[in-house]
């Protein structure tokens, strides 16, 4: 974890993260443990009967992994998290507002020219076109 988070993730959550997969993208998505607490409620209040619900409630909770950020702000991951993102030696952490994200290096570099041109080329739709940058 860059040290700019550390301490707002010490203040937050005393260093207690939880980790999950990420249902579109070969990454893991990070949060702190009330961030997480929110997604879960959200998530547990999906209708059972509901077989999509069921099934995004099966992969992002039964993925999700408590997580502990030591001193030196490394995180140690189950291995079924590091296969599902295909972790290996180069990884790359970004900010997304309530959680990060964790790319392996090769999975982003093949990715972010696809994101790109899918970025430059959507449509807006009602709920980004009141968006302001």
């Amino acid at each position: 974890m860059p040290k700019r988070y550390r301490e707002s993730i010490a203040d937050a959550c005393d260093n207690n993260l939880v980790a999950t997969i990420d249902l579109h993208s070969p990454c893991l998505l990070i949060y702190t443990q009330d961030e997480w607490e929110v997604i879960e409620r959200k998530l547990m209040a999906l209708p059972n009967m509901d077989p999509n619900a069921r099934l995004v409630q099966r992969m992002l909770l039964g993925y999700a992994s408590e997580i502990e950020m030591d001193s030196q702000g490394r995180l140690l991951l189950p291995s079924l998290l590091r296969e599902h993102a295909k972790l290996d030696k180069q990884a790359l952490l970004l900010g997304q507002g309530n959680k990060f994200e964790l790319w392996s290096q090769d999975a982003w570099d093949q990715q972010r020219p696809e994101m790109l041109t899918q970025v430059q080329t959507l449509e807006v739709s009602g709920s980004l076109s009141s968006l302001s940058l």
